[in-house]
């Protein structure tokens, strides 16, 4: 048991988040995604299950430990609607809010069409499913740097 973790943050989770360094991808998605095939083409070919949750609470519990790389111009990438590229459902505006909360300024998120966003989320390190239930609640987010007036 540990003190002021964030208990969706298990040690599996824990143990990826903190091998990961500066630019490496996290995948977080949804329950659509295909994510065990994906994750085993990741870095470290592997799928940490968050089952029963949900993209904003996932997303805050990551966050809580996780800098976004604050050196490229959008740290979040997210998968565009087919057939409607410029739609942003709730869920991803939700994530946004989530990571602009976290960040104390406002994030930029990219858009990869859903070919392109598979193809870049098996480049990644790993990758976390969730139950969201709301489609196109998948992300990718890059892993930044925490300073030492930040650590």
């Amino acid at each position: 048991m540990l003190k002021n973790i964030d208990p969706l943050l298990n040690a599996d989770l824990l143990f990826v988040l903190a091998q990961m360094g500066h630019g490496d991808d996290l995948v977080l998605v949804d329950r659509n995604f295909p994510a065990r095939s994906v994750a085993a083409s990741t870095t470290s070919g592997t799928l940490i299950r968050a089952d029963g949750s949900d993209i904003p609470a996932m997303a805050r519990s990551i966050f809580s430990v996780f800098p976004l790389d604050s050196f490229v111009g959008a740290p979040i990438s997210r998968m565009e609607v087919v057939g409607a590229p410029d739609d942003i459902p709730d869920v991803q505006r939700d994530l946004q809010q989530i990571a602009h909360a976290a960040e104390g300024s406002p994030v930029t998120m990219a858009a990869l069409d859903r070919m392109a966003f598979y193809a870049t989320a098996k480049n990644a390190f790993a990758v976390v499913a969730t139950s969201e239930a709301r489609p196109y609640g998948c992300f990718i987010l890059k892993k930044g740097v925490i300073f030492p007036d930040n650590a």
